[in-house]
């Protein structure tokens, strides 16, 4: 009587031991139809980051936030801190930052002339 729970424990390692332990392995026999597009798109460029995110205090004791990125080509004004920005462009480094509706800036991070539509020309310090 003790002998049927050994025979069953062995019959069933006999059975487990039949089964194959490899891995399940996938493959793509068709080649990737997007290969050659793929191979031949131009490189993808990033955004530009932010270098620096300045409160400015300007003459008429009123304040500017200007975000400014690298590269040096682009900046972000707002007129309050978690306000819309108007993003405006320079066409190279160093040159003034513009954008339409009258907005443009000249300068850097330390102190920057602000012309918007709204306030006029103002001189800003950080």
């Amino acid at each position: 009587m003790n002998k049927l729970p050994l025979i069953a424990a062995a019959a069933a390692l006999l059975s487990l031991a039949a089964c194959e332990n490899k891995p399940e392995e996938l493959s793509s026999i068709s080649p990737d139809p997007m290969k050659t597009e793929l191979a031949n798109r131009a490189p993808v460029v990033l955004p530009p980051s932010i270098s620096a995110s300045k409160q400015m205090r300007c003459g008429d004791n009123s304040l500017v936030f200007v975000d400014f990125f690298q590269g040096d080509t682009q900046v972000q004004v707002r007129s309050t801190k978690d306000g819309a920005g108007t993003m405006l462009k320079a066409p190279a480094a160093g040159e003034p930052f513009v954008a339409d509706g009258g907005f443009k800036l000249t300068g850097n991070a330390k102190t920057a002339t602000v012309v918007t539509p709204n306030e006029g020309t103002r001189t800003c310090h950080a």
